[in-house]
């Protein structure tokens, strides 16, 4: 028999697993076990939801009462530090099981009972932002017991960056995040990618389409929330491939508040058939902007940059155009002028063969640039050829690869420090008055008052008559 058929032991093997329930006990057991040995990994994880850095323990299925009531929770999290002690609960969905309110309520009570600090869900649900459940809790019950949510995928980009790129001290524990990666990333473990944009997405599409959507429909705001569902899922998809952090770029407002961003959502969908978004990726030249026009069935990526403060206008175009070499001739670039109200629009295939078709007004400066590219927007509500999701995930990423990550800033060149060979002294000089010396005062067109009248023989002021 040949050795290629054989397959490599696993230390989380995925075979085996015969349903939901046997998926989500071997992933609870995974995911606790692997924070528990890899310290920089359990480190990441408890210290976004709250806990301090000390050692780790978790636990599986910790029997617990409530009133007649024999609760099994999937997990807990006890972080001690000294005296101190932070404990979390845990409850693990996998597949496509979702959470319960009433599941959730009765754990928050456990854990107020028990004083302890946390609640945790894991599931593959993603809520529209950071910070927000997905499930609807009463708010009643969280004012002792903080209740917080990591999707799969951000625990498999957590555990992706941590190995990859922060790295871990300890070549042992290195790999054993490697298994929990590959478990994870196995088909059979139960944590999903972003697959479905829900069942109201059919119904808001045709309705966009006929022009019949009204702000009031439920059914907009559901599709709403799962748009800015996937700019997260987007943004955590993206910073696994770079090993960086990538957010959603959001505002003030609308971060404080999120319903408000929802709203602004339904408004733009109701009225020009869109929904907009934007992504955050530290060190690029700013953010990427997403707009999916339901009615034209686009999706368009685009970027502002500012233009070099010097040069010609058709210096700074060809500066950009430079940098744009692996963007394709379909790529859009638009050039605005200093004090004008529009910008001047062609494709970069056009751009490319005459620079000065931007320029619309050459008596105006050109102060920045936009870059965009549209594609076509699936259509279907799941994943795969044709989709919704995969349309926009694509556009994402092929304009960062394409546009984004080529792109920097305008410096201007630093200045230079002159050479004894750079100073040239004013002709005609008598030598007794040539200094060698490096002055700041020295430049080509630098003159000595009088210095003419010396060298023609007139040493003095003339004099009065």
């Amino acid at each position: 028999m040949s050795e290629e058929t054989w397959l490599s032991a696993r230390l989380i093997p995925t075979s085996g697993i015969n349903g939901a329930e046997e998926q989500e006990r071997r992933a609870t057991s995974a995911v606790l076990a692997v924070m528990s040995a890899v310290r920089e990994f359990g480190r990441v994880l408890t210290q976004s939801v709250g806990a301090p850095a000390g050692t780790v323990q978790t636990f599986i299925e910790v029997p617990f009462k409530l009133g007649n009531q024999q609760l099994f929770p999937d997990g807990l999290i006890r972080v001690s530090r000294g005296q101190r002690q932070w404990t979390a609960l845990v409850e693990v969905k996998t597949g496509s099981n979702q959470l319960q309110t009433e599941q959730l309520e009765a754990y928050l009570d456990v854990a107020r009972e028990h004083g302890f600090d946390a609640l945790i869900t894991i599931s593959n649900e993603i809520a529209a932002m950071a910070g927000q459940h997905p499930t609807v809790i009463d708010r009643r019950k969280l004012k002792k017991v903080t209740l917080f949510h990591l999707p799969w995928t951000e625990i498999l980009t957590q555990a992706v960056i941590q190995k990859e790129y922060r790295g871990v001290a300890d070549p042992d524990q290195a790999w054993i995040l490697g298994e929990l990666i590959r478990y994870l990333e196995h088909p059979r473990s139960g944590a999903m990618e972003f697959s479905d944009m829900g069942p109201a997405w059919v119904p808001v599409r045709e309705a966009v389409a006929a022009g019949t959507l009204r702000a009031t429909d439920g059914s907009a705001h559901a599709i709403a929330g799962r748009f800015d569902a996937l700019l997260r899922y987007a943004c955590l998809r993206l910073g696994r491939r770079l090993g960086t952090e990538v957010t959603p770029a959001l505002s003030r407002r609308d971060l404080a508040d999120p319903a408000s961003r929802t709203q602004s959502l339904v408004g733009q969908l109701t009225s020009t058939g869109t929904l907009t978004g934007g992504i955050k990726i530290p060190g690029s030249i700013g953010p990427l902007h997403i707009t999916a026009d339901l009615r034209a069935g686009q999706v368009t990526c685009h970027v502002d940059i500012d233009a070099p403060r010097t040069g010609k206008s058709t210096t700074r175009i060809n500066w950009l155009v430079r940098q744009l070499k692996d963007a394709p001739d379909t790529t859009r670039i638009e050039a605005f002028a200093m004090h004008a109200r529009g910008g001047t629009a062609d494709l970069l295939r056009a751009v490319r063969e005459d620079p000065a078709i931007l320029i619309g007004d050459p008596g105006r400066e050109l102060r920045a640039f936009r870059i965009a590219r549209s594609t076509t927007a699936g259509t279907k509500r799941g994943s795969g050829r044709g989709a919704f999701i995969d349309s926009v995930l694509n556009a994402v990423d092929d304009f960062y690869e394409q546009v984004i990550q080529n792109l920097k800033p305008w410096m201007p060149a630093p200045p230079r420090l002159r050479s004894p060979e750079d100073v040239q002294p004013v002709q005609p000089v008598a030598a007794s008055l040539v200094s060698t010396a490096i002055s700041s005062q020295d430049s080509p067109e630098f003159t000595v008052p009088g210095m003419q009248e010396i060298a023609d023989g007139q040493h003095g002021p003339p004099s009065e008559t």
